[in-house]
């Protein structure tokens, strides 16, 4: 029976993979970057209250020391997103997602630094694999590199930095007892108010103007699928599976979900240096969870 909750990081990943889809649709239909991700956290507010009290109300519980921490995460999440969303609409889905498998690349030198955790070689030889998979992804060895352009990597890598930080941020308020639901609660308020003065409110309303029903669906799907559910799925798969399998299923699952819908709905066709730069990445990342999380 447990086998089945296998299933649970592995949704967590297509669903994260999909995210490139709702960015490009919002982002060909006149929304920027800060609008899209203004209705994305605010409409996950919502969902993320009417979770919270039909599970657990003591979930809205926070310490004031907390909140600090709370603040620090908010703001890598914001800026992670931000630079997803550049990155997913200029450069290949697969590409995006391959990219913020450098994060833990980033967790491990923050880590260190942090909490002076012990730096192993299979985790040097997890770094060494996952940089020259991202390489190859981007078509550096081919020549392609120019033809994608930089700003799109540069805001993939900007991804995986800010995830990372979010990564070190976290573990300690985790480590000492609040749930990632109240952590990712209070964080998508403080971003949701962040982003107020940048949202172009208009846009919104063009944009719902077009089609209310379908567009106002299309919105709420966009919260769900791409922030909510994943990071329910990941947190409910922990109560039956050990962390260091939900870590490799996901982050195996996520680049090559958006590499399907790349290929499937854009038409981005990877080479066979670019296909191996995913392997190779995902065999790293396989590595680096199984030496994470051993116990």
């Amino acid at each position: 029976m447990k086998k089945i909750y296998f299933i649970l990081p592995i949704l967590a990943g297509i669903l994260f993979g999909s995210c490139g889809i709702f960015v490009r649709f919002l982002t060909q239909n006149g929304m920027d970057n800060t609008t899209l991700l203004f209705t994305r956290f605010s409409i996950s507010i919502i969902i993320m209250l009417i979770f919270i009290l039909a599970t657990d109300k003591n979930l809205l519980r926070i310490k004031s020391d907390e909140l600090k921490i709370i603040i620090i995460a908010a703001i890598n999440i914001l800026a992670l997103n931000l630079c997803y969303n550049v990155s997913t609409n200029t450069v290949p889905l697969s590409l995006a997602a391959v990219l913020l498998s450098l994060a833990p690349v980033f967790v491990i030198i923050f880590a260190y630094i942090a909490f002076r955790e012990r730096i192993t070689s299979k985790k040097i030889i997890s770094m060494l694999l996952i940089i020259i998979g991202c390489s190859l992804t981007t078509g550096l060895l081919e020549g392609n590199v120019f033809n994608i352009g930089w700003i799109g990597i540069l805001a993939g890598i900007g991804t995986a930095f800010f995830w990372a930080n979010y990564n070190v941020a976290s573990k300690k308020i985790i480590r000492d007892g609040t749930s990632t639901h109240t952590l990712l609660f209070y964080a998508i308020i403080i971003m949701t108010i962040i982003l107020i003065p940048f949202t172009n409110f208009n846009q919104i309303t063009i944009f719902i103007n077009m089609n209310t029903g379908t567009n106002i669906i299309f919105l709420i799907f966009n919260a769900l699928l791409t922030f909510i559910l994943p990071y329910v799925l990941l947190t409910e798969s922990l109560n039956y599976i050990d962390a260091g399998s939900v870590a490799i299923l996901t982050a195996g699952t996520e680049p090559l979900a958006a590499l399907f819908f790349g290929i499937a709905l854009y038409d981005e066709i990877p080479t066979m240096l670019i296909f191996i730069g995913i392997v190779l990445t995902i065999i790293a990342i396989t590595i680096l969870s199984k030496e994470e999380y051993k116990t």
